[in-house]
């Protein structure tokens, strides 16, 4: 079944084209490396520096082609028109066990709502972030402010994408502080 890209869609996936197209051949420096979003099934223990001695399996079994690999041979996850299913493919695939399917399934990021930026906030009727939601992690207070409750939120992505106005922002946990159960 094809599926026709309308013109929002094209347009916010321009940006995704070239940074996934770039991550693939450049090695990310230390900023890059706090702002990079590690795919589900790891724990606070995983090693990425294993990861370059490894073929990408994680990277090429992925269903919704959401992983990218790094220079460092680590994967990345890019939110780009899908989200996570949490299939563990990518778990499965693992030869070095850096990812398993022993940890939970959980992209570990912060989820926010740009208040500024979302439609519902700002008076409009709309619950496009809902929608997507299987695990009801998006709660609306009336009919106009939508909260994302942590605790359910798996930080699957779809809620990202389908925002008309952009206003769900995603951030990694910093591993510094520890991969908390309850952040998401």
């Amino acid at each position: 079944m094809s599926r026709k890209m309308d013109r929002r869609g094209f347009l916010k996936a321009l940006p995704f084209i070239p940074s996934a197209a770039i991550e693939e051949i450049k090695k990310p420096d230390e900023s890059e490396e706090k702002d990079v979003i590690r795919p589900p099934y790891i724990s606070e223990n995983s090693d990425f520096s294993k990861c370059a001695g490894c073929e990408g399996n994680c990277i090429t079994s992925c269903e919704e082609k959401i992983l990218f690999r790094l220079k460092d041979g680590s994967p990345k996850l890019v939110f780009g028109e899908k989200g996570c299913t949490f299939c563990r493919k990518c778990a499965e695939s693992c030869e070095f066990e850096v990812l398993s399917v022993e940890n939970p399934e959980r992209v570990y990021v912060n989820v926010k709502i740009n208040f500024s930026k979302c439609m519902a906030w700002n008076g409009v009727m709309c619950f496009s972030c809902k929608e997507p939601c299987i695990y009801n992690a998006i709660k609306f207070e009336g009919l106009f402010k939508p909260q994302i409750l942590p605790d359910l939120c798996t930080g699957c992505g779809f809620c990202v994408n389908i925002c008309p106005s952009g206003a769900i922002e995603v951030f990694p946990v910093e591993r510094e502080s520890g991969l908390d159960e309850k952040t998401a």
